[in-house]
């Protein structure tokens, strides 16, 4: 894991291509990457943006006169002054085989409007939330976390982090353990949050598919609490298309009902996922 010096934002560099209209063009202020597959970095925030703790932007380099943009949850709170994103390294991939080599003073391009389904707003209150995911499916939830409101809507949040290895597990880790010393949210995070890390390949503490776990029970017994029900409990999914489904199918057949800004329910999944 490396951390790539803070910038000092009046030194950012020229850029190649004109950038497009109706776009903002943000300065990259840190970059941490975490394995080879992982980093995350912050830009600077537009003063104009508005957006739901939990929502994403459609991001973009300005490598070329008509550049690529692929949708990126942003993953810091909406209060916080800068935008902080989590991304997979894709070596082949259109926008993240550059987007990975970023350092600080680079430019990164983001239109202008924020959208997304895992807002609590699409939610109806209840006792206990769970935020499921998989990979850098943990990017808006990074986010739901370290906004107030989360904590106004629900007495307990419970994040499974579903990775392939141990060390893919670092990101949400460092989350996890930085909530009850955030200055803001620290004092409602104490005792409310419970991180629940799986992998699929290296050996760890708990293994197996978070979905599989949840089914067999075994997810329930390692934390010790009730079983996932409709009248207490709000779900949501954030990750892989596979998890995503398999996800969705076992929360439907608990009773859980799909909602959406205009019409709350039980339960939302984020379907504009990448990596």
């Amino acid at each position: 894991m490396n951390t790539a010096a803070a910038l000092n934002i009046n030194e950012a560099k020229p850029l190649g291509f004109p950038i497009p209209a109706n776009v903002y063009a943000e300065t990259v202020v840190s970059v941490k990457h975490y394995t080879d597959r992982l980093f995350s970095f912050r830009i600077t925030r537009p003063q104009s943006l508005r957006f739901r703790s939990g929502e994403f932007v459609m991001i973009g380099l300005p490598n070329a006169e008509k550049p690529v943009f692929r949708a990126y949850s942003v993953a810091s709170p909406n209060w916080d002054d800068e935008l902080e994103f989590f991304s997979i390294k894709v070596p082949d991939g259109p926008l993240t085989s550059e987007l990975q080599k970023i350092v600080p003073g680079d430019t990164v391009l983001m239109r202008q409007k924020s959208t997304g389904t895992l807002v609590v707003d699409a939610l109806t209150p209840a006792k206990r939330l769970f935020m499921i995911s998989t990979g850098t499916g943990i990017a808006p939830f990074a986010s739901l976390l370290r906004d107030p409101e989360t904590y106004d809507k629900f007495d307990q949040v419970i994040l499974t982090h579903t990775c392939r290895d141990i060390a893919e597990l670092g990101y949400g880790q460092e989350l996890y353990g930085e909530l009850e010393n955030d200055p803001l949210i620290g004092e409602l995070t104490a005792g409310r949050v419970t991180l629940y890390s799986t992998t699929t390949r290296e050996p760890s503490d708990f293994m197996g598919r978070i979905t599989a776990l949840i089914g067999s029970g075994k997810f329930y017994a390692d934390l010790g609490i009730e079983k996932l029900d409709p009248e207490t409990d709000r779900v949501m999914i954030c990750g892989s298309m596979h998890m995503l489904k398999d996800a969705k199918e076992l929360v439907e057949s608990l009773g859980f009902v799909e909602g959406s800004l205009s019409h709350p329910g039980a339960f939302v999944v984020e379907r504009a996922f990448v990596g």
